[in-house]
């Protein structure tokens, strides 16, 4: 017999399947998942990306296709990223109603309408031949301030197509605030703000560079946060709340679920994250190696991200762990 005596057993709520259900702390159902979707200008059917295992670039008919499934599944929605086939020194593709993005977008609101949120990225770097996510000046910075007038003209370009919230990613100072008011402005008080609030400048954004074909050279470090201070991630959660951001943003997720963890302690708002490119990758590869059971590892990663404090989690995973039964 133990030292703990006959009446300490926490294994007694192991026992079984049900016990266990039964006694979880922490839930994984569609409703908290978003799917990112990559949508390509030109494509005439999906197209996989070899980074990303399991996960394609798509043409506008699959990308109708698979919002179906994933309305027909429960996501909470879908998260559409767009790549043009031109680009500018100041992403005009992003603005232009004919572009990827905003065609994409009205297909897919036509398509699904409420039956889940279709969301839409509000940076430029997809759009820009520089592949930063703002406008550069004389000296090749990225000019915050001019940036921030292209975000105002794309948010209310987003929310015309059908757009009904608009995930803003680029890490410029004041960006909630100048969205919002765009927004209000144009007569779209009902569109809401993700703030990619805590965005870390990241080694894992790596594949999602292949999939979106970035034009990036360098880096992002002078707008994206230094992976090694926590502080001031949960200051720039606290910024956009100001902001009056609806829901923020920690990205990556499994590297800084401490950082998710303090910003869903204060925040009076839902608090996503954002499970990156290279963090499902990097299980999608070993699962094709064989070395582990990658449906396992999403799901374990997925619920750590939630028990660390996620409302939602954006993850390539999520529709093919739905459709498997994994997630109910």
């Amino acid at each position: 017999m133990s030292d703990l005596g006959p009446s300490i057993r926490p294994r007694r709520l192991r026992t079984t399947p049900a016990m266990r259900r039964l006694v979880s702390e922490t839930d994984l159902r569609p409703r908290h998942l978003v799917l990112p979707v990559f949508v390509r200008e030109g494509l005439d059917a999906a197209q996989p990306i070899a980074s990303m295992p399991g996960v394609d670039q798509h043409s506008l008919d699959s990308l109708r296709a698979l919002s179906v499934r994933a309305a027909e599944a429960g996501l909470g929605g879908l998260m559409l990223f767009g790549v043009p086939r031109a680009r500018d020194a100041v992403g005009s593709g992003a603005t232009d109603p004919d572009g990827i993005l905003n065609v994409a977008t009205r297909a897919i609101a036509a398509e699904v309408g409420d039956a889940l949120v279709v969301q839409t990225d509000l940076c430029l770097d997809e759009f820009t031949d520089h592949g930063h996510c703002g406008v550069l000046d004389a000296q090749g910075r990225v000019d915050n301030d001019a940036t921030l007038e292209r975000y105002a003209d794309m948010a209310v370009a987003q929310a015309e197509a059908g757009s009904q919230l608009l995930g803003l990613s680029g890490m410029m100072d004041g960006q909630t605030a100048v969205a919002r008011a765009a927004l209000d402005a144009a007569g779209f008080p009902d569109v809401a703000l993700l703030a990619y609030s805590a965005k870390y400048a990241s080694a894992f954004y790596g594949p999602f560079r292949d999939a979106v074909e970035s034009a990036l050279v360098g880096d992002r470090r002078t707008y994206q946060l230094d992976p090694g201070n926590g502080r001031e991630g949960v200051r720039e959660a606290m910024l956009d709340l100001d902001e009056g951001a609806d829901v923020v943003m920690v990205k990556p997720a499994l590297g800084y679920l401490d950082v998710l963890r303090q910003v869903a302690d204060i925040s009076p708002v839902p608090v996503w994250a954002y499970m990156v490119s290279g963090e499902y990758a990097m299980i999608a590869a070993a699962a094709k190696n064989g070395w582990i059971d990658g449906d396992r590892a999403q799901l374990e990663a997925l619920t750590s991200i939630r028990r660390a404090g996620a409302d939602a989690v954006l993850s390539y995973a999520a529709l093919d762990l739905v459709e498997k039964g994994l997630v109910t």
